[in-house]
């Protein structure tokens, strides 16, 4: 569902606005910069959900109730961490424009 949400960022359709996007006080000031920013984060976001597609994909997991912890943590942190790595590089991109 990220990718999906990121494909209307990467495309540049989406005006700027207080719901939808990558927002700072920067990119909610300059139309170049919300587009930028949200074009690098959309990509970020991108490859995080493909990250975690191929974890989930070569680890599946048997459903809601599967003892197996070692496993829902490693799909916890094949979903967080890049998500938050992303995050940080979008905060550290924008910041440099």
């Amino acid at each position: 569902m990220i990718a999906v949400a990121a494909i209307p960022l990467v495309l540049g359709i989406i005006p700027r606005n207080a719901v939808y996007g990558f927002r700072t006080k920067k990119t909610l000031g300059d139309d170049q910069v919300w587009y930028k920013a949200n074009r690098f984060g959309g990509w970020m976001f991108i490859f995080c959900s493909a990250i975690y597609l191929i974890v989930a994909k070569s680890h599946p997991a048997s459903g809601p109730k599967d003892p197996n912890f070692s496993l829902w943590l490693l799909h916890l942190a094949a979903f967080g961490l890049p998500l938050l790595v992303s995050l940080l590089l979008t905060l550290r991109y924008t910041k440099n424009l």
